[in-house]
């Protein structure tokens, strides 16, 4: 089960009380493990180098309809409520201003709502923009801050849109989708940035292909509950795909990810089907006992 939503929700409460200011660094290391100083993607450079994203003054939208004596915090309250009110213009329009103010959780909400189409038509360009914005503003911030998840999730949304392309506004580009993976996986620690980095280094897409690097990140998200890590890592040990065979382990990591995958996750199922009806008992019982250690170390 994904705790991104969890996550994101909690920010959403602790930026209505007010923004923290920044900490410093809490020493997460780099995939070398030297301390980090992971360069943000693109710094130093326009925010839309070697792309064709849309300008936001440039895609049209209604007259803002928000006074700019409304302070920017009040603006983003009262937007997100008009939404859950499914009052979508009176969001637009509240939360457009609040992030003009340089909200992070405006910023973040309005990419969802033209990423997903809540309350407005599907705008691939305009959400790339408004995570494009947020990563540029805070990229570089303390993963400690309470924005820090959703400046986490925008770098793996800009990740899926290099990967895949918006038509005429963001060319392909998987090497841009590595390095926005690997910003998150590092910087912040996401999880789902570290199955897609992972997922890349196994089949050498966006950069040269590097197994070890791949069980390593897919590990680091296995353990945090990513159920498509937990799947494609124990895929890669039960059949010893890249890496040194350990059925057992493997076949431990298929059970829990079967147990946590999502409804549109049906290939997990299929593949820890597979996976057992190879196991030998020694396999099995092995990796039931794996699976009652990790449920003791569960909090």
């Amino acid at each position: 089960m994904r705790r991104s939503d969890v996550i994101l929700s909690i920010g959403l409460l602790a930026l209505a009380v007010g923004l923290s200011p920044a900490v410093s660094f809490d020493g997460t290391k780099t995939p070398e493990g030297a301390p980090v100083a992971v360069p943000l993607p693109g710094a130093g450079l326009g925010p839309n180098v070697g792309i064709n994203a849309t300008p936001l003054a440039a895609v049209p939208v209604a007259p803002l309809a928000v006074s700019p004596r409304v302070p920017a915090m009040e603006a983003f309250r009262s937007g997100t409520q008009a939404l859950r009110q499914g009052k979508a213009d009176q969001a637009v329009a509240e939360l457009e201003y609040a992030a003009e103010q340089g909200i992070p959780g405006a910023m973040w909400k309005l990419g969802r709502m033209y990423a997903d189409g809540d309350g407005v038509l599907v705008n691939k360009a305009r959400a790339y923009d408004y995570f494009k914005r947020l990563t540029v503003m805070y990229g570089d911030d303390s993963a400690g801050t309470p924005y820090a998840p959703y400046v986490s999730k925008a770098f793996v949304n800009l990740g899926l849109y290099y990967y895949d392309g918006i038509p005429g506004a963001v060319s392909a580009d998987p090497v841009r989708a590595r390095e926005a993976y690997r910003y998150a996986a590092s910087y912040f620690g996401d999880a789902e940035a570290q199955f897609y980095l992972g997922r890349m280094y196994l089949i050498g897409d966006g950069g040269p292909k590097n197994p070890k690097e791949a069980a390593r990140w897919l590990s680091l998200s296995a353990e945090k509950g990513e159920a498509r890590a937990q799947a494609l890592l124990g895929e890669m040990l039960f059949k010893g795909r890249e890496v040194p065979r350990q059925a057992a382990r493997g076949l431990f990591w298929l059970i829990v990810a079967k147990d946590g995958a999502g409804a549109d996750e049906a290939w997990i199922s299929d593949v820890y089907m597979a996976a057992l009806a190879q196991a030998n008992e020694n396999d099995r019982a092995l990796a039931h006992k794996y699976l009652e250690d990790w449920l003791k170390r569960r909090p």
